[in-house]
């Protein structure tokens, strides 16, 4: 689906005192821009500035592999896609609780490619559970069948990158393998399924990548 910036939420530093913040800015319905300022001298080291999607999502992705993400323009930083099964209830403030999040890191290399664009496949297993920043081992499995959160986030890593930050991306989805016969049946079941080959990611001709779109249109 387009990009829409009304569905994604700011959750920053600031809520622990931080003074990092990022937006998220829809360049067009297929292409947003996540960037901001990312501050590490108030908290002493520490910092990020996050972007999430709005409510329950609900996302069964146990038939898939992995997220692909495409990307536009990067400017070479760290960055972390977080997925949550679990929404930490509200303080009497009206914040959450703090929460399990599954991180998975990436970095794409400096520059733009508008049309040739830079993908980056995150498996489930490069997904970590994180609370606060810090690897949560103890954790249980996360639940794909019942993703109720995706974000994008900019932090430290505890003192290792500061500053302003800024990646267009086009599209993040999730990918899977199908066999020609089953991808003749999902064609036939909905010519406009969710679905879209990945042109960047080749397999052998016997079988093919494909994407379920999440965010954005096609890659």
């Amino acid at each position: 689906r387009p990009w829409d910036s009304s569905l994604w939420v700011t959750s920053d530093d600031r809520v622990r005192g931080g003074a990092s913040q990022s937006h998220l800015s829809v360049i067009n319905p297929e292409k947003a821009r996540f960037y901001g300022h990312l501050d590490t001298q108030t908290l002493g080291g520490a910092g990020f500035a996050s972007q999430h999607s709005l409510g329950v999502l609900d996302w069964d992705l146990s038939g898939y592999e992995g997220i692909v993400i495409a990307v536009a323009e990067a400017d070479g930083k760290r960055y972390a896609l977080t997925l949550k099964d679990e929404i930490p209830p509200k303080r009497g403030d009206g914040r959450e609780e703090a929460g399990i999040s599954w991180e998975a890191e990436f970095t794409v290399s400096q520059g733009r490619s508008d049309y040739d664009l830079k993908t980056v496949f995150l498996p489930w297993s490069a997904f970590k559970p994180t609370y606060r920043g810090r690897p949560k081992p103890d954790a249980k499995p996360l639940d794909l069948s019942n993703v109720k959160r995706v974000g994008l986030m900019m932090r430290s890593f505890f003192g290792d990158q500061e500053g302003d930050f800024s990646i267009e991306i086009h599209a993040i989805a999730a990918r899977r393998e199908i066999e020609e016969e089953e991808e003749e049946e999902e064609e036939a079941d909905d010519p406009k399924a969710a679905a879209v080959e990945a042109a960047a990611l080749k397999k052998p001709q016997t079988r093919r990548s494909w994407l379920r779109r999440l965010l954005c249109g096609l890659i």
